[in-house]
């Protein structure tokens, strides 16, 4: 089978492609073979070793994956040969079949394509459990996105939206915020012509966001938690501009309120019934057109790199697919 392969630390050229031997699935594994893999910003990440998990070499990127099951190990229950099924392995997709286990699997309903599955995993699985299982997010609040315009941030407009909140979008472009309110969003901030802190409390008539969504981390970091109201909660999900921020604890003492982690790739290993709970309401919503997951664009195989890149140079807007 074909597989792109990281066979040393590098950037998205530094990728190749090879032919290797299709695994068989050992006690408790299912082999899947994948129609959909999604790549992710941590991607570009990954494969410079800038990343918190570290794969020995040679691996393949891609976390998340949607495909039909090939065949079952010894002990499996849960899926058999012919499942459709969606999934999340941490890196390895990005080939034409994976090994996963039972508990990274979900079944994936009539009606659901692959490539909408493959990208569903992550960044919609994160929103959900920032919003549900970590602030506790209810109807009628307020929610800030950072970075509102890539997948992680789509993903979130489109989570807090289904959730019944009123959404902010704040973004760097018009085109990005256009694209922001046509997932969901009521309102849009662009932090690069408007002071952050000052629009968001204009829009909530001085009170305050509930809720600031942050995966960008940065400069931008200490404005929106400044903007948050009496008991916000300011969700730490990532750092995508690349500075992890260092925040006044004053700020959360004076005005009450909770900072956050969302670390979803161990959440869902110490509670994996909660993460099957999200898959299945996140299904649903898809199901009913609540939320429609946004593909930037469908790449061959063969164009992994040129995909990565997009990502790297934050070009992608939406989920960025591969198609092994």
């Amino acid at each position: 089978m074909k597989a792109v392969l990281c066979e040393r630390l590098g950037g998205p050229e530094s990728l190749v492609l090879r032919d290797i031997e299709m695994p068989g699935p050992g006690p408790g594994e299912v082999l899947v073979r994948v129609a959909a893999a999604a790549l992710n910003f941590f991607d570009t990440l990954i494969i410079e070793g800038k990343y918190q998990f570290r794969p020995e070499l040679p691996f393949s990127p891609g976390a998340e994956f949607a495909g039909q099951v090939m065949s079952v190990g010894e002990g499996v229950e849960l899926f058999e040969p012919g499942d459709r099924v969606m999934g999340y392995v941490r890196w390895g997709a990005v080939r034409e079949a994976v090994i996963a286990t039972e508990d990274d699997l979900v079944l994936l309903p009539d009606g659901v394509s692959e490539d909408v599955a493959a990208g569903l995993t992550v960044t919609y699985g994160t929103a959900l459990h920032a919003f549900r299982d970590r602030a506790r997010l209810e109807g009628g609040e307020s929610v800030a996105v950072l970075g509102a315009s890539g997948g992680v941030g789509l993903a979130a407009v489109e989570v807090a939206r289904a959730m019944g909140a009123r959404v902010i979008a704040c973004a760097s472009s018009a085109e990005k915020l256009e694209l922001a309110r046509a997932h969901g969003a009521d309102e849009l901030v662009n932090y690069t012509e408007e002071d952050l802190k000052t629009r968001l409390k204009a829009l909530t008539d001085g009170c305050g966001v509930d809720v600031v969504y942050d995966p960008v981390g940065g400069a931008y970091a200490e404005a929106a938690l400044r903007a948050t109201g009496w008991r916000g909660r300011y969700l730490v999900v990532g750092f995508a501009a690349g500075e992890i921020p260092r925040l006044p604890l004053n700020l959360v003492m004076l005005k009450g309120c909770d900072v956050l982690g969302v670390f979803w790739g161990d959440a869902i290993i110490r509670e994996p019934e909660n993460h099957r709970d999200n898959m299945a309401q996140l299904l649903a919503w898809v199901a009913e057109g609540r939320i429609v997951p946004h593909v930037h664009a469908l790449y061959p195989i063969a164009e992994t790199a040129r995909a990565l890149r997009e990502l790297s140079d934050r070009r992608a807007k939406g989920k960025v697919i591969i198609r092994p």
